[in-house]
């Protein structure tokens, strides 16, 4: 199947998911998963506009085998049977952004760290700030597990699902690890 529309734009599959956790949107383009966020979420259109125009892709609302899979680990793990994803990521941001994100990924199961350890681990000390932005633009919730990261003082600072969810997604790590 071509990954190009009769207009020949680029197209990223999308579907809604209703999970426990709140509604997901998932995203697939070539393969690779390279949105599951938070629906509802404050930075929506701005994540999903750099998104499009990282890939020069449009949104369609469509199934595919990547998302089919994304569905099934979410399910698992948000009932603690899955601690590592397996599905292959597609990062759409800046150098900056994806060596933050990266830097996210290294952050355990049932672990935290905060903005300032992250900011060290990639040698931005003096970017914490900068580091907290990239966190917060995060498209792909979960596998690249933003909500691990917390205040210096151990604070649930933000998350785009909401301070609650963060917690259940701590608190549920915690017990199963």
């Amino acid at each position: 199947m071509g990954m190009k529309d009769i207009k020949g734009m680029n197209r990223i599959n999308i579907q809604y998911y209703k999970t426990s956790i709140g509604e997901m949107i998932l995203g697939s383009f070539k393969r690779q998963l390279c949105i599951m966020d938070f629906r509802y979420r404050r930075m929506r259109s701005t994540i999903d506009r750099r998104i499009k125009k990282g890939l020069e892709a449009k949104f369609t609302e469509q199934d595919d085998e990547v998302l089919r899979k994304t569905r099934k680990q979410l399910d698992e793990y948000l009932k603690g049977k899955r601690i590592v994803f397996d599905i292959p990521v597609l990062m759409v941001g800046t150098d900056f952004q994806k060596e933050v994100w990266k830097a996210l990924m290294q952050v355990p199961y049932g672990r935290t760290a905060t903005y300032s350890e992250l900011a060290e681990n990639i040698n931005a000390k003096e970017s914490v700030r900068a580091v907290a932005g990239a966190n917060g633009a995060n498209a792909i919730a979960i596998i690249i597990p933003c909500h691990r990261i917390v205040g210096s003082d151990g604070d649930l600072t933000g998350y785009g699902g909401g301070i609650a969810v963060k917690k259940r997604l701590l608190n549920m790590e915690k017990k199963n690890s």
